[in-house]
């Protein structure tokens, strides 16, 4: 029997352990527990965000609404590809390649001019290179990238950020590792050779690529998934749920998807598909979105994009002409523009929350191009989670193992000649970071590497507003929830407690002197040479000085605000 929708999300929140910076308040009174959600549940926080100015929640499909199980669905494509690569002429032996869900992560790049692939920080540094299977060690790749640095140049490196990316991820290692180590081959820095067949790593890369491409529009991937919809697509009752939620709290749905509509109608009628509680028939997917996009081609969409064409739903034939009147429920469009589906559906862009799994052509692009609001579907973050927390111990250890360097140095200053031994915690440090980085998978975590974090981890801390591990967890919370981002510490402010004594004297004795008038009106702080005072009325400057602010001035964040506050023009 279907479940009514407050079975679906009974589960009560929790009240966290952690305490706010210090025990004890100024009065002090102690600070209250920080309330959070069950860590399944929750949705975390880049930049505040209202739910209550949201009046047009839209969502991606694949890998969004259509979660592929996995690694079924990495396993089903990656053999597709093999088969491809082989029709065009590759060795047959690589049919023996089974798909590895221990390999891949997320956002690697990969550098087509030595084959390799690259976890690099946020500004290009280089925290992990593969060739093949086999990891380099830090000369080899100081060798190949100077200062293990190297920028990204798009026709040298190709960024593997998406979900759909991580059978062509493996492959491309598999790939690599085949032609590097192969008897019959004679390696080089930038390919292989075969007597006179010369096959350099970037022409493998585009081989795969355009192989990639081929299955995914041409070839059986898509058909073999809506034939087999129970082995590769995962089906949650909770999505009907939230989708009628939304609207009956006065909002707008719709779907914006790249795909197809044949395989579209096909995967949502599957999603969509339940019982009713009253015998009649399962309602039409299209009734749980206001508006319906198919072949968006985003990112275009977010640019110039193509003609709004409406879909015969009868025969899956767009019809002739560009669509120019309103958008109505129950019919499905494709194509279209941004700017032409925000004028007929009234959207002004804050007021749309865009949920997707793709951090270029869902993220980026609305957010970066037309202001959307955004929520990035991140599945992976339940296992990174489960080993934040379950394997705690190693991080315990590595905060242990910070002490002791900071102990070694504790009594020493310039004046020091000798030189502690820190060669065995360094050691240590690297051994139980290894250890972190395995328990994730054999490229680690999709956000770190040890104390660094990854250039995916950057791109969605700039460009996804909120994220989870799934856009169901809004059910957890009321459509007028504030999502109030936490302070985000630079190492000056994570690493000085609140209770450190630090006077002005501290401020006094720098060259700089002090900016805040509070302060200096205390401390009777020199503001630099004294002039004779002039008044009002013997100097024709406007204003002299700068009133200090009575009212909130600095608007960090207009979420914080109502729409009253922020039109309040007194001073």
């Amino acid at each position: 029997m279907a479940a009514d929708s407050t079975s679906i999300v009974a589960t009560p929140p929790r009240t966290s352990p952690i305490l706010m910076n210090g025990d004890d308040t100024e009065d002090g009174s102690m600070v209250e527990k920080v309330y959070k959600r069950e860590t399944h549940q929750r949705v975390f926080v880049n930049r505040s965000l209202h739910l209550e100015k949201i009046r047009f929640f839209g969502f991606d499909m694949d890998y969004t609404l259509a979660e592929y199980k996995s690694p079924q669905y990495e396993s089903l494509a990656f053999g597709l590809i093999v088969r491809r690569l082989v029709d065009i002429g590759y060795p047959a032996d690589i049919r023996d390649f089974d798909y590895d869900p221990t390999f891949p992560v997320r956002g690697l790049w990969f550098d087509n001019v030595y084959g390799n692939l690259l976890k690099v920080d946020p500004f290009g540094n280089i925290l992990v290179c593969a060739h093949g299977f086999r990891f380099l060690k830090p000369h080899e790749v100081r060798d190949l990238y100077p200062n293990k640095f190297i920028q990204l140049d798009e026709s040298r490196i190709y960024v593997l950020n998406t979900l759909f990316n991580l059978p062509e991820t493996y492959l491309l290692a598999c790939m690599v590792d085949y032609f590097s180590n192969g008897t019959a081959y004679t390696r080089s820095s930038t390919g292989v050779k075969d007597g006179d067949l010369v096959m350099s790593y970037k022409s493998i890369f585009q081989d795969i690529r355009a192989a990639v491409d081929w299955v995914h529009i041409r070839g059986e991937l898509k058909s073999k998934t809506i034939q087999n919809t129970e082995e590769y697509i995962h089906k949650d009752e909770r999505l009907r749920v939230l989708l009628d939620r939304m609207r009956s709290h006065g909002a707008k749905t719709f779907l914006l998807t790249n795909s197809d509509y044949e395989y579209t109608n096909a995967v949502m009628s599957y999603l969509l598909d339940f019982p009713s509680e009253t015998g009649s028939p399962p309602r039409e997917w299209t009734s749980y979105f206001d508006y319906a996009v198919v072949d968006a081609k985003k990112p275009l969409f977010f640019g110039e994009g193509t003609l709004l064409r409406q879909v015969n739903r009868k025969t899956g034939v767009l019809r002739i002409g560009s669509h120019t009147g309103p958008l109505q429920q129950g019919h499905v469009y494709s194509g279209g523009s941004c700017d032409v589906f925000s004028e007929m559906i009234g959207a002004r862009g804050k007021d749309v929350l865009y949920i997707g799994d793709h951090i270029f052509g869902d993220i980026l692009k609305s957010k970066k191009i037309r202001g959307w609001r955004t929520f990035l579907q991140v599945p992976e973050l339940s296992q990174e989670l489960y080993v934040w927390t379950d394997k705690q111990m190693l991080f315990g250890k590595l905060q242990n193992l910070d002490v002791m360097l900071a102990n070694l140095y504790r009594d020493l200053d310039s004046s020091t000649t000798e030189k502690p031994d820190i060669s065995f915690v360094q050691k240590a440090i690297r051994d139980v970071t290894h250890q972190m980085d395995m328990s994730y998978g054999m490229m680690g975590s999709l956000f770190r590497s040890g104390s660094r974090q990854t250039f995916f981890a950057s791109q969605v801390m700039r460009y996804a507003d909120v994220y989870g591990a799934t856009f169901l967890n809004l059910l957890h919370y009321p459509f007028t929830y504030m999502f109030r981002a936490p302070t985000i510490l630079m190492p000056h402010e994570a690493t000085v407690e609140h209770d450190e004594t630090v006077g002005p004297s501290f401020v006094t004795d720098s060259p700089m002197g002090m900016r805040s008038r509070a302060l200096s009106d205390i401390t009777d702080i020199p503001t630099g040479p004294k002039r004779p005072k002039m008044g009002r009325e013997d100097s024709l400057v406007p204003n002299l000085r700068a009133i200090t602010p009575k009212k909130v001035t600095h608007y960090h964040d207009e979420d914080d605000f109502s729409e009253s506050e922020n039109s309040d023009k007194s001073t």
